[in-house]
């Protein structure tokens, strides 16, 4: 079982998480002057900035900064030159819990550089905006209880040039939402007979084909690696290409003006709807299900727990979604940043406000009940962290978070070992 976990933490998150940055020829360190990036509200922060070439500070270096709160227009923007390619650069503080940015953008031989440095001010106590609706159990219990009348009618296809030698893969389908209607995603299933823990993988945002989580499969988990969009994941990626420029261009911003016609409806349901079919699988030993993801992903691994008290466990890296109205009191919002830059008349921002209240992951981690392993950075523009804490902050359930501030929307591998080793502690259990 060790043995087993220990192959497990690596494979766990390939493939479904944000992949780092790769190095550039000039770079840009920005150090905040507290070691960890943290302050009290009402303390100064001030960022150090080193440019360097080959590791060797540029010499008369132009540079521009821009000091902004989280996602917010700049309030200071500067350019000077460096002389021996450093400077120093006084930020000043925060009066309430949020995040303070430094960004600093370097042109060289044609082409722009940028890094950033978010100092976060008392993010423990950052609250939501997100306002949860009187009727938000009833609503999901509703749609919940109408989801179960639909047969499952799933459909299983094997995919023999992906089997391996103690693994069978297949394309998978099961009936979701409405007749006809269905979720599609790749089930690895380990062939000795034998009773397995399971893993549901849900997808971060876009339209992409899906390979399926065979290594983790072949340490002895059943995984499931399912796609939203009711389309075949094993297609051609160019149908998917097509898809994403058309009938599924800016699909997160759909039908928000409605509660029942916005797209992560059927979503939602899709994912309770997956954990249906791995409990009706004979090899599921019935009790160790995890869920996890990244950004739509870490969203979906939030919501999923939260909606259906078989899951026992999850893993949510940077998730989108959260605290979707922030725009509307002037600080971020969470992705697809719906208030960011709208047109809509105020009866309609009203409505579709009133709307992510029942699609929110703040209102589904204010009722989590199991266990969670999160992890996010500071420098995170994609999902904001001041949207990110103002969903984690409000989770009561057993909580394990690890913060590595420079990180932007991607991963270090240290933070795959640390999910996978709280994934070993979890299955333990």
């Amino acid at each position: 079982m060790r043995t087993f976990l220990f192959t497990f933490l690596f494979s766990l998150f390939i493939g479904s998480v944000a992949a780092q940055p790769a190095e550039r020829m000039i770079k840009i360190a920005i150090t905040p002057n507290s070691e960890d990036w943290n302050y009290k509200t009402g303390q100064k922060a001030s960022f150090e900035i080193l440019v360097t070439q080959n590791s060797v500070p540029m010499k008369d270096v132009a540079v521009r900064y821009e000091l902004s709160y989280d996602m917010m227009t700049p309030f200071q923007v500067k350019s000077l030159v460096l002389k021996e390619g450093k400077t120093k650069v006084d930020a000043g503080t925060m009066e309430k819990p949020g995040f303070l940015r430094c960004r600093v953008y370097v042109t060289y031989d044609g082409k722009e550089y940028e890094s950033r440095a978010t100092a976060g001010f008392d993010v423990q106590s950052i609250r939501p905006t997100a306002i949860l609706p009187e009727d938000f159990t009833a609503f999901w219990d509703k749609a919940k209880a109408e989801n179960a009348k639909i047969p499952i009618d799933a459909r299983l296809t094997l995919l023999l040039g992906r089997c391996t030698g103690s693994v069978n893969v297949y394309e998978l389908n099961v009936q979701n939402f409405s007749y006809g209607s269905r979720i599609y995603g790749i089930l690895c299933v380990p062939k000795a007979p034998g009773k397995y823990p399971a893993l549901l993988s849900v997808p971060g945002a876009g339209v992409r084909p899906y390979q399926g989580n065979i290594a983790t499969a072949e340490k002895g988990v059943i995984t499931l690696e399912i796609g939203i969009h009711g389309v075949p994941v094993t297609l051609d990626p160019v149908i998917y290409d097509n898809l994403s420029k058309s009938a599924l261009l800016n699909y997160p911003a759909q039908n928000w003006d409605n509660r029942d016609q916005v797209y992560y409806k059927r979503v939602y349901l899709g994912c309770v709807r997956a954990i249906d079919y791995l409990y009706s699988m004979p090899e599921f030993d019935g009790t160790r299900l995890a869920v996890q993801g990244g950004s739509q992903g870490g969203a979906l691994a939030i919501i999923t727990a939260s909606l259906d008290s078989r899951v026992k466990g999850l893993v949510s890296f940077y998730p989108a979604l959260s605290d979707l109205t922030g725009y509307l009191h002037g600080r971020a919002g969470g992705w697809p940043h719906l208030f960011r830059e709208t047109a809509d008349s105020p009866a309609i921002l009203e409505q579709k406000a009133k709307t992510t209240g029942y699609y929110d992951v703040v209102n589904f981690a204010r009722n989590l009940k199991v266990p969670g392993f999160y992890s996010f950075g500071y420098n995170d523009m994609v999902c904001p962290p001041t949207s990110t804490f103002s969903a984690y902050n409000e989770i009561k359930a057993p909580k394990e978070l690890l913060i590595i501030p420079e990180i932007a929307h991607y991963t270090y591998p240290e933070q795959w070992e640390k999910a996978g080793q709280w994934i070993f502690r979890l299955f333990e259990k």
